[in-house]
């Protein structure tokens, strides 16, 4: 087969889609968890800044924000390659939806030990760390794996910018050689191989660092093709 001789390429394609995924998905647990604990201040100002971002982000598509990552920052200053602008797009994206699963995890606490561990005398920091955040952490974590998986996918969408990620690559592929069908079933195959990489080692983690053993519903691969495909015909319409 033809797409044999361009495995190499897939390879590093499929390499970037994993540094993305993992740098994307850093930023949006670091924006969620700030839009999470701002949107629960005390001060108007951090909740009004909260929530501007993750409504506007949340209701606008996320093609367009790579757009504007891309194309539009130059004007203010900010020039991005088109590496730095997926990471930045995908991880403000996927940061605003975190924020509310934090903190629908946060409100998940029962009050009564909050109020427990404030009679014992424990600082409000001290609360936080070791009473809120260790149970809202379990609660959430099967719906941040999902987001993690939902980056890797994500990335797709990242060839309209002319990145070499497993669909730009695959695109270029085609273009070449004409072989459509073996092209992408081996980018489609190697998608679903990441995304269930990535699941079974959450899972690890789930199993390990929670006691008792958090274990993590498995998502089906057909949902996992259908979201793929999305994505994918997104690109290509606005293309």
């Amino acid at each position: 087969m033809a797409v044999l001789g361009y495995l190499g390429d897939i390879s590093e394609a499929a390499l970037l889609v994993l540094k993305i995924t993992v740098l994307a998905f850093l930023l949006a647990v670091v924006l969620g968890l700030a839009a999470a604990v701002g949107r629960n201040s005390r001060f108007r100002i951090l909740r009004f800044g909260a929530g501007v971002y993750v409504e506007v982000i949340r209701n606008t598509p996320v093609l367009l924000q790579i757009f504007v990552a891309y194309f539009a920052l130059p004007n203010l200053g900010l020039n991005l390659n088109a590496f730095e602008a997926g990471v930045l797009a995908l991880g403000v994206n996927v940061g605003a939806y975190l924020a509310e699963v934090f903190r629908a995890g946060i409100s998940s606490v029962p009050k009564g030990q909050v109020e427990a561990a404030a009679i014992l005398g424990l600082r409000s920091l001290d609360i936080s760390i070791f009473v809120v955040f260790p149970q809202a952490l379990r609660n959430v974590y099967p719906a941040v794996v999902n987001y993690l998986v939902q980056i890797l996918l994500g990335t797709s969408l990242l060839s309209a910018i002319a990145l070499p990620e497993l669909t730009g690559t695959a695109t270029t592929i085609n273009s070449r050689t004409l072989i459509f069908l073996p092209v992408f079933t081996v980018t489609v195959l190697v998608y679903l191989l990441l995304s269930n990489v990535l699941a079974a080692l959450a899972g690890i983690i789930g199993r390990v660092a929670f006691k008792p053993a958090l274990v993590l519903p498995r998502g089906s691969v057909l949902s996992r093709m259908r979201l793929l495909k999305v994505n994918a015909v997104r690109g290509e319409v606005n293309k």
